[in-house]
Formats: structure tokens, C-alpha cells, sequence
């Protein structure tokens, strides 16, 4: 498949993106975000991608670091599948030596945990950071928050399995610390999620979309959650999903670093 590719535009893309490493400041028009550095714990390395574009999206003039590896997406895929506890522990204890790595290495000013399913390490990732002071943000928190503070039927939408349960979870969790009380629908789609790998990005939406449009057909649905960051691409067909489905289609990549840029702003 590789040598389908066109190398020179995949490379010239994708450095137009991240740029090599820099001291220099980035470029952005808010004085209040000028200067600030987020460190960004990934479950893996290639949605740190997803990470960057957003991140940069959303917060000009921020400098997103990124961290994580394959291995530990792979380790938490395999417990899944064999039954264990999901996230392993070892996976829990290495978010917090990363988020220490990218404080001591670089001094940021906040970490955010943007893999769905080790939302289970954000309260151990918190604690472990308070000793330097950094805040953390788990990228979900922000909207479980509104889904839970919205009336009416949510929808949560996974497309890789793993994450469902840690998910459904953090919404169920969210809401009782707001004192809501909610009703919701789980959908996942794994087949999203291998299209998703194939790099067929439309697709891959046009799934996401017809699961949206299925679910409308059996019961009203009042607001959608897609569960995982790389389903924030969603946002690229439908950048105004109000239109289209009627309801609000929240997705961690917009919601979750805007929750970050408030935390560097110190709201």
C-alpha cells in the first residue's frame, strides 16, 4: 500500500503541520495564550497527529507537545480482547511518568490526556502532577460535561472496542457529579475504525453519519458524543452537524482542547 502513496506531498503535508522542533514561540493572535506549552499524552503515536491539528487549530500560538507510543495502545487492545482489567495498570503508571517527562523535559504548563480509553488514569495522572503543580485535563471532560448537563436522550458513539466501557463510564461518572440524571444509547462501529486505518477519512465519516441517522429512526435522540479523538475528523464533513442531524455532535477534539486553552488561560 506504501508505495501507492505520493511520498513528496505526504511528507511536504505533514511538515507544513508540525514543523520541526523550535524555541521560538508560535504564531497567535491571543496574548493570553503566547508563550504557553501543552504537553499532550497520547495513547499512541499516530493520533498524535490528531493531537497536532487540533491543537494548533483551536489554540494558535500554544506549543503542543506531544508523547506516546503504539505499545501502549496494543497492550491495552490485548487486555481487551483476553478480559483483564482495561486499562492495565502498568499503562495507568506510564501516563504519569510521561506527564512528569513533559514537565521536567520542557516545563509545560498543563497536560491533557487525550486517549478515550485511559480516561481511567486521569484521577492518578492529576494526583501525580499536583506535587509540580501542573494541571491536567482529561480531553473527554469537557464534553461529558455538556452531553450531561444537555436534557433529552445521548448517544455515544465508539468505534474501537476497547474504549466503550472507559467511555460509558466517564459519562455515567460525569453526570453524578453534576447531580444529572441521564438516559443514554451506546453504538460502536468497529468497521469506522479499520477505515479509519486505511486512511479512507470520508468513509469513515459517512459511517459515523449513517449510525447517527439509524439511531434517529428508532427513538429521538437529543445529542450525540463521539467517544474517541480520532473520530473528531467527523468535524470535517460535517462542521455544522446541527444541520444535518438536528442535534449536536460533540467531539473531544474541539471541546477537549478548548477545555485546555481555558485551564493555560487560568479560568
Amino acid at each position: 500500500m506504501i508505495q501507492h502513496i505520493d511520498k513528496f506531498l505526504l511528507f511536504e503535508e505533514y511538515m507544513k503541520l508540525t514543523g520541526t522542533p523550535s524555541l521560538d514561540d508560535e504564531p497567535g493572535n491571543n496574548p493570553a495564550l503566547k508563550g504557553k506549552k501543552l504537553g499532550v499524552v497520547n495513547g499512541s503515536s499516530w493520533v498524535s497527529l490528531w493531537s497536532t491539528w487540533f491543537g494548533k487549530s483551536i489554540l494558535p500560538g500554544v506549543k503542543i507537545i506531544n508523547v506516546g507510543n503504539e505499545a501502549v495502545q496494543l497492550n491495552f487492545m490485548q487486555a481487551h480482547k483476553q478480559g483483564l482489567p482495561c486499562p492495565p495498570q502498568i499503562n495507568i503508571d506510564l501516563f504519569c511518568q510521561y506527564a512528569e517527562q513533559l514537565y521536567r523535559l520542557y516545563n509545560v504548563d498543563a497536560v491533557l490526556i487525550s486517549c478515550s480509553t485511559m480516561n481511567r488514569a486521569f484521577p492518578q495522572v492529576q494526583q501525580h502532577m499536583k506535587k509540580f503543580g501542573i494541571p491536567v485535563v482529561q480531553i473527554d471532560e469537557a464534553m461529558m460535561e455538556e452531553a450531561a448537563m444537555s436534557d433529552g436522550k445521548i448517544l455515544v458513539i465508539a468505534t474501537h472496542g476497547p474504549t466503550v466501557k472507559s467511555t460509558q463510564d466517564l459519562l455515567s461518572e460525569t453526570a453524578a457529579r453534576l447531580n444529572r440524571k441521564i438516559s443514554f444509547a451506546g453504538a460502536t462501529i468497529e468497521d469506522a475504525f479499520h477505515l479509519l486505518g486505511e486512511g479512507k477519512i470520508s468513509e469513515h465519516n459517512q459511517l459515523i453519519a449513517d449510525t447517527i441517522l439509524e439511531a434517529q429512526q428508532k427513538e429521538k435522540i437529543d445529542i450525540v458524543v463521539l467517544a474517541q479523538l480520532s473520530m473528531s475528523v467527523f468535524s470535517f464533513s460535517y462542521p455544522d452537524p446541527e444541520k444535518t442531524f438536528g442535534v449536536k455532535v460533540l467531539n473531544s477534539g474541539e471541546t477537549g482542547f478548548v477545555r485546555a486553552g481555558k485551564i493555560l488561560m487560568g479560568e
